[in-house]
């Protein structure tokens, strides 16, 4: 079984760091959890144009813009739980 790609982009402040806590919280042994820090990294921009990201943070599960994201709520465990994370 393929592992679920969880990509987190983050800018080094309070909230990121909540949001960091609450995906490896939820992440299954079947989710692949990669962090992109926008604050230290600038070669993230055409992954970051890519999904279509307007906020930080931001989660994309499998290529997809959580929900969450895109309506621009809060990251919230039952918007990362919708678009897959921890689900096998």
């Amino acid at each position: 079984m393929a592992k679920r790609l969880v990509e987190v982009f983050i800018a080094g402040c309070y909230l990121c760091d909540d949001t960091i806590k609450l995906v490896r919280e939820l992440a299954c042994p079947h989710c692949e959890v990669q962090i992109y820090n926008l604050h230290e990294e600038n070669s993230y921009r055409e992954k970051v144009a890519q999904y279509g990201i307007h906020r930080i943070p931001a989660v994309v599960v499998d290529g997809k813009l959580a929900e969450c994201c895109v309506v621009q709520q809060p990251v919230s465990r039952e918007a990362l739980i919708a678009a897959g994370i921890g689900n096998k």
